[in-house]
């Protein structure tokens, strides 16, 4: 008895495959491909285009296709966009890369017979893939250089103004807004550099990997890599299709920057409290309470912090989505483990923009500030170095008496400035040292933001220093954008050269949406 003939396949799986005979199922289109096919075309059918018209050059390099056919193929592409195409579970199977294949052959004058021979749908995606996190990247870090920017303007406006510096929630010493917001703009160009370094890192084009094993054809994966704005190709090719690390290793920085901008805004919500008082944002960035007239809160700031924690939210999903996978091409990890890419990017471009207005329309509130550095004792480490450097008291014992004078005169009721050298006398003498000049200590501890400049060290409150630091890092903001410029420009060049190389230097592509 004879083996009954397979089911007559379908339009799509007839074209594209002998292997199964079906399209995929309602179920399958409406829950998975359909939704990953509208956001594949409205965010990376561009990336997938310039790999194509890469492929096409290559070609008409490798004698395969005519100069002729290769333009008409390039123009094809160029002109795709996202409401030419769509998915359809009978004609591409619901993907993106077929979807594209057969706009370009149905628009051709005549059928081109080696175009797409050795090719693979897998580096073709990781490439695009790569392509479209390339660009968040750039995106992301001109909003993190704005925001940098905002910062170091703050510092520089308030480099003389004192106030309380804390540690563990208590006042700890006199240090300046300027001095505070220079560590923010310190922060924002260490991350500035280690997005440079990651970019770096993942600056090698999958093109040319093929499924998994490199490719039959003499492919010239240096050129492509070139075309594209890469710094190279890729060395391995199964590396190429199975690694998503570069997903991983931007969330990663993203996620710890996040962290930071956590701490630096709870900062901005403690000094805005009532307690404190020292920061105030105006009306437009405020909020009221509907049952209590009286207050005037500051809910972006709630958001800023709260946004922050999506930041890294979103890298431990996709560290565990890739987790725990084999290294070979994956739809697990290549489609789901960077689902929330452009989300995370979102994210923190709303973050950041936020951010930058609150720093730029924050105002502080001068004598709230003041007042509250002339009742803090921030002075005292002043007065035990004093104690050790003009009494010759040991370096422990000027402690002990130091913080005994802080007890005896918050028990007397004085404020720093009103200084008793008595009850210095009597402290040291408790501890067996008798002073010469107890007074000129006193008043060269305890004399408000005068406290600032007995700062010496490079990196220090002093306000000197600061804007000294501000000064290196205004060149280092020129540096850093002149970097990240510079890649754009090498992607531009490149995405511009394919169109001049195919013809199609003066034709409009397709638009496209940033991001």
């Amino acid at each position: 008895m004879s083996a009954s003939p397979d089911p007559e396949p379908t339009a799509a799986a007839g074209r594209l495959t002998g292997r199964i005979t079906g399209s995929p199922s309602t179920l399958l289109h409406e829950e998975v491909l359909q939704p990953q096919f509208v956001y594949e075309a409205e965010h990376l059918l561009p990336w997938y285009a310039a790999a194509e018209k890469v492929l096409a050059l290559e070609y008409r390099r490798m004698g395969l296709i005519s100069a002729g056919e290769a333009a008409e193929i390039g123009r094809r592409l160029h002109e795709l966009s996202r409401d030419r195409i769509q998915a359809d579970p009978e004609g591409n199977m619901s993907d993106l890369a077929f979807a594209l294949e057969q706009h370009v052959e149905r628009g051709l004058s005549a059928p081109v017979t080696a175009w797409h021979v050795d090719r693979s749908r897998n580096d073709l995606q990781a490439t695009a893939q790569l392509l479209f996190g390339r660009e968040l990247l750039l995106d992301g870090a001109e909003a993190v250089l704005e925001f940098g920017r905002a910062a170091h303007r703050l510092a520089v406006r308030t480099a003389d103004l004192p106030m309380v510096g804390q540690t563990h929630l208590q006042a700890a010493q006199t240090i300046t807004p300027g001095f505070y917001f220079a560590a923010v703009s310190e922060q924002v160009q260490h991350t500035l550099r280690r997005l440079l370094a990651t970019y770096d890192g993942i600056d090698r084009c999958p093109l040319g990997s093929g499924a998994m094993t490199g490719q039959e054809l003499p492919w010239d994966r240096a050129l492509m890599a070139d075309l594209l704005g890469f710094a190279g190709p890729g060395r391995h090719a199964l590396a190429g299709v199975a690694s998503r690390a570069w997903v991983l290793e931007l969330a990663a920085e993203i996620s710890l920057f996040g962290s930071a901008l956590s701490r630096f805004t709870s900062d901005l919500m403690d000094w805005g409290s009532g307690p404190y008082g020292f920061l105030e944002l105006p009306d437009e960035l405020s909020g009221i309470s509907s049952a209590m007239p009286q207050k005037k809160n500051y809910p972006i700031l709630e958001r800023i912090r709260g946004k922050s924690a999506h930041l890294s939210a979103y890298y431990f999903d996709m560290l565990l989505a890739q987790r725990a996978t084999p290294f070979s091409n994956m739809v697990e990890v290549s489609k789901e483990a960077g689902a929330n890419l452009r989300p995370m990017f979102a994210t923190l471009g709303t973050t950041l923009r936020l951010f930058t207005v609150v720093v730029d329309r924050a105002r502080f509130v001068e004598d709230r500030m003041r007042e509250a550095v002339d009742r803090e004792f921030t002075g005292a480490l002043t007065l035990a170095n004093q104690l050790t450097l003009r009494e010759s008291v040991p370096w422990r014992r000027a402690q002990v008496i130091a913080g005994r004078y802080v007890l005896a005169a918050h028990a007397a009721g004085l404020r720093p400035r009103q200084t008793e050298p008595d009850l210095l006398r009597a402290a040291a003498e408790e501890q067996g040292f008798t002073l010469k000049e107890p007074g000129e200590l006193l008043a060269a501890a305890f004399h408000g933001d005068g406290e600032l400049h007995h700062k010496t060290s490079a990196g220090s409150a002093h306000p000197e220093a600061v804007r000294a630091l501000l000064a290196d890092q205004d060149a280092e903001y020129e540096r850093l954008a002149a970097v990240w410029a510079g890649h754009r420009e090498r992607v531009a060049a490149g995405l511009a050269r394919i169109d001049e190389q195919l013809g199609l230097a003066d034709e409009a592509p397709a638009a496209r949406e940033r991001g």
